[in-house]
């Protein structure tokens, strides 16, 4: 079973990958005819499932040297175009964690957020900078760091930047609903005790 982001999130550690170009939507990301899952299992495999098919195995998601990579770095206006919450499942699937970028579509943003995946953000020429360091080594293991808000490799670092309340969300594990609700399980039992609709209230007709 993939082991899928939970808990409180201050770094993540990996080897790096690079899709390059702007305004990459999420069409692009998960094209629309497989929104018809049943479920988001099978959806890492059809990650850009029409841009590999086209460069029929050049893709970064195809190449060898990328192969269990975890974080993703991008350019400007990242997961722009439908709200469709497959884009970040399809990526987290395929096995990202954490992604770099200039920019990102809001929903997108949120879409990931909602995961635990971190999307932070460099100015344009770091990120460059950043793609070309991936490129020259794709075995290099990469830190990003949300307590730091570093981005780095052997010596080597860029400065990251994420919104006080999504950083903070991550950090404390706040973004992750499921394990909030199961670790305060007798808050949610004392709750549902005085709720009329769950102990036989009817309405009067």
């Amino acid at each position: 079973m993939a082991d899928f982001p939970s808990g409180p999130i201050q770094r993540v550690e990996g080897r790096a990958l690079v899709v390059a170009g702007e305004d990459i939507d999420t069409d692009r990301i998960i094209p629309a005819r497989f929104l018809k899952c049943v479920s988001f299992d099978a959806l890492g495999e059809q990650a850009f499932a029409d841009d590999r098919k086209e460069l029929e195995g050049a893709h970064p998601f195809d190449q060898p040297q990328f192969q269990g990579a975890s974080i993703l770095v991008v350019n400007g206006n990242f997961g722009c175009g439908s709200s469709r919450e497959h884009a970040p499942q399809a990526l987290m699937r395929w096995g990202i964690r954490a992604v770099v970028g200039v920019s990102f579509a809001e929903i997108f943003f949120g879409n990931c957020l909602a995961l635990g995946i971190p999307c932070t953000t460099a100015a344009p020429d770091q990120v460059l900078s950043i793609q070309a360091a991936i490129q020259a080594d794709p075995s290099r293991a990469w830190t990003l760091d949300l307590e730091v808000m570093k981005f780095s490799a052997e010596g080597e670092s860029w400065t990251v930047s994420l919104a006080d309340g999504p950083g903070e969300m991550l950090r404390s594990g706040r973004w992750d609903a499921t394990s909030q609700l199961l670790a305060n399980g007798p808050q949610v039992d004392a709750l549902m005790e005085h709720m009329p609709y769950l102990n036989g209230f009817r309405p009067a007709i």
